[in-house]
């Protein structure tokens, strides 16, 4: 790993500070933490200032949030430099973290270099209109789908150097893109769709799903073109019907279904036009709800916290299904639960709510 330097002095703030609202969320973070132990939220600090500088910590920022937390500037400065998660020096508005370690490189990833260096410059080279900045990073995490690349807070993943060279020129452009695989696969299953349990789960006597046939020692059969036809899992409903014919209850059905089940249009909640009053409730008190997610819910009319508290189970499942890149979302964070306790009039210490028990 290069050595980490700070910015030149012609090119950091003269001071920092954080706005209103941030300070208020900071203060929320030292209170998470016994009295003189503050300082254990300075990478939680130093995040929250890197984004309110535009994707960097400049040296004013450093020595702020250091004071913030009655630290010496140079333990400050000592976290700021060592984690490579804080940038140093300007980036753009949209910051490529394009992974370089061996499963990446193995599937691609030089070539993807080359794409930056053509279409941005060095390693964190600004382009002229501010748009672009790219770095070479250790592993993300996503090596099934290598390679891949992290812009800003998204993953991009099955890269090749035409589909970087799109998505470069499309973010640049203002235009919107799609993160996640790029190719025709569902996050991490196999590319072309499903290639094992192809079949609609049935329903057993028993209570659960019916268990799978015994293995033999015959030779596996090759996939045809026919099983990769089939169709897709039966609709919620439709096996919740069956079940019931066999006594098992519509709750434990539903449980015991695949998240890929789809749920049918009868379960969409009551969705709203507009905000009422033509005011929105702040929806990023929902954990796991940034802006880009907010606005998803908006187009979708959802603005208040008691429709979510209003929503069934079914409910839930209707609108987690038709998050378009954020599948799973609600459910995984229990949206109804948090919901109720906003509508109640409760509010996280912090500005990106509070995280749900499991």
């Amino acid at each position: 790993m290069a050595v980490r330097r700070l910015a030149p002095k012609e090119l950091q703030l003269k001071d920092f500070a954080f706005t209103p609202e941030n300070l208020e969320w900071a203060r929320g973070q030292l209170t998470k933490y016994p009295d003189g132990r503050q300082a254990s939220a300075v990478i939680p600090l130093l995040w929250k200032a890197q984004e309110q500088a535009g994707g960097w910590v400049p040296e004013a920022a450093i020595r702020y949030v250091a004071d913030l937390l009655d630290m010496a500037h140079i333990r400050v400065m000592e976290i700021a430099t060592f984690y490579t998660m804080f940038n140093l020096a300007p980036v753009g508005r949209f910051h490529v973290q394009l992974c370089g370690t061996t499963p990446c490189r193995l599937r691609g990833a030089e070539d993807l270099i080359h794409v930056c260096e053509k279409r941005i410059g060095h390693q964190f080279d600004v382009t002229p209109d501010g748009a672009l900045s790219w770095v070479e990073v250790e592993c993300l995490g996503a090596c099934v789908n290598a390679p891949m690349a992290q812009i800003n807070y998204d993953f991009y993943e099955d890269l090749t150097p035409e589909i970087l060279t799109k998505i470069l020129d499309d973010l640049a452009a203002g235009k919107e893109v799609k993160p996640g695989p790029q190719i025709d696969r569902q996050y991490s299953a196999p590319e072309g769709g499903p290639t094992t349990l192809l079949d609609s789960p049935s329903i057993s006597g028993s209570g659960g799903i019916a268990a799978a046939e015994p293995l033999t020692d015959a030779a596996p059969k090759k996939p045809t073109a026919e099983a990769n036809q089939r169709e897709a899992p039966a609709n919620v409903d439709t096996l919740v019907k069956t079940a019931a014919k066999d006594g098992i209850s519509a709750r434990a059905t539903e449980k015991a279904l695949t998240d890929d089940a789809p749920v049918s249009d009868a379960h969409k909640p009551t969705l709203l036009a507009e905000a009422r009053g033509g005011v929105a409730d702040d929806l990023k008190l929902i954990w796991g709800v940034g802006p880009k997610l907010e606005a998803m819910l908006h187009r979708m009319g959802v603005f208040h916290f008691d429709q979510v508290a209003s929503w069934t189970e079914m409910n839930l499942r209707w609108v987690d299904q038709n998050l378009e890149g954020f599948k799973g979302r609600a459910v995984r964070d229990k949206w109804i639960e948090q919901g109720r306790k906003l509508a109640s009039g409760w509010r996280p210490a912090s500005g990106v709510g509070e995280k749900p028990g499991d």
